[in-house]
């Protein structure tokens, strides 16, 4: 045995500025039942130099670099095929553990959770803390059985955003060996849904989740590598694979799949859709703003009274009023510095 009962893993590519910071604040709290396994995917930027000057100081460090980018799926997987940890904690390269975390997980993974999603607070790029992120509605510990129907309906309903469906990877903690029996589903790896899809697939053979709420994690924002190839694309990877996960893993009539629609919906706001569409019409370029037209219909497509209104004020909105609206945002934010 290794020894080590929690293993922090982090996929990385080209985060160089930012993994520093990253790895300081969970190398200053961790003790000799933790290591650290950094996986890149082949970084042209100075992460090795950084990752590299750590290891001093943190023997159980471990750096694998590979000469491609494997893409978040694949290289989230391989980080945690190469732990050699009880459980594997995943982590962005650019966000910061918050103090005392490491203690806390490792006292909370004794309950043996298959497992645990961690609360945290929402900061600039710089890390200044913005607010609390919505997950679930408790505020107190909580454990559920998803594969058990009450606890599964509870558990859906009482979602705020996506990550209560495992969609932010710095808020995981999972059991290694209900990982690796999970195995991947070839047909989601690649759509930044890998490990969600894998998740999902160890609901029938029992899924004890342990929701902590309390900051495990600050999670630098203005940083969304999804959103390399624009806004729309990054609407269309969210609402596109949560639609899909949904129908795959429950049915697109299920009441699953309806609580996973409903919080993409709390996540796209009308103001970032009115935004968006504002800067795709200003772009000229048809395709986004067809393509834009068209999630936004999925993402309304349950027909609810407030979905048809949503849906009409999104279509109904002239460029110049949103150029107007803009302005008048823009104008309230400088009077408020």
């Amino acid at each position: 045995m290794s020894g080590i009962r929690l293993s922090v893993c982090i996929p990385t590519y080209n985060f160089g500025q930012f993994i520093g910071e990253t790895l300081e604040s969970i190398v200053r709290q961790a003790n000799e039942e933790v290591e650290i396994v950094v996986l890149d995917g082949g970084s042209a930027d100075n992460t090795t130099e950084v990752v590299e000057g750590f290891r001093g100081a943190f023997p159980r460090l471990r750096y694998y670099r590979q000469d491609f980018k494997g893409g978040i799926d694949r290289d989230m997987a391989k980080s945690v095929e190469l732990a050699r940890g009880e459980y594997c904690w995943l982590f962005s390269a650019d966000d910061v553990m918050a103090e005392g975390a490491l203690d806390r997980i490792l006292r909370k993974i004794q309950s043996r959770m298959d497992l645990y999603l961690c609360g945290f607070t929402r900061c600039t790029i710089d890390m200044t803390p913005l607010a609390k992120h919505p997950i679930l509605d408790r505020t107190s510990d909580a454990e559920f059985h998803l594969d058990k129907p009450t606890d599964r309906a509870s558990y859906f309903a009482g979602a705020l955003t996506t990550t209560a469906f495992f969609s932010y990877m710095s808020s995981l903690v999972l059991r290694k060996d209900r990982w690796d029996s999970a195995g991947a589903d070839d047909a989601f790896m690649g759509s930044c849904w890998g490990h969600v899809a894998r998740i999902f697939r160890m609901i029938p053979d029992g899924l004890n989740v342990g929701f902590l709420p309390e900051d495990y994690l600050l999670n630098r924002g203005d940083n969304d590598s999804f959103q390399e190839t624009g806004r729309v694309n990054r609407i269309a990877i969210a609402v596109d694979g949560y639609h899909r996960l949904g129908e795959v893993y429950f049915g697109g009539d299920s009441d699953e799949a309806s609580h996973m629609r409903r919080v993409l919906k709390n996540e796209y706001t009308m103001n970032y859709l009115l935004y968006t569409k504002l800067l795709a019409c200003d772009g000229g370029d048809k395709r986004e703003q067809e393509k834009l037209d068209s999630l936004v219909k999925k993402l309304y497509v349950d027909g609810s009274p407030t979905d048809r209104f949503r849906h009409a004020v999104y279509r109904l909105s002239p460029v110049s009023l949103l150029h107007v609206a803009a302005a008048v945002s823009r104008r309230l934010r400088s009077s408020t510095r």
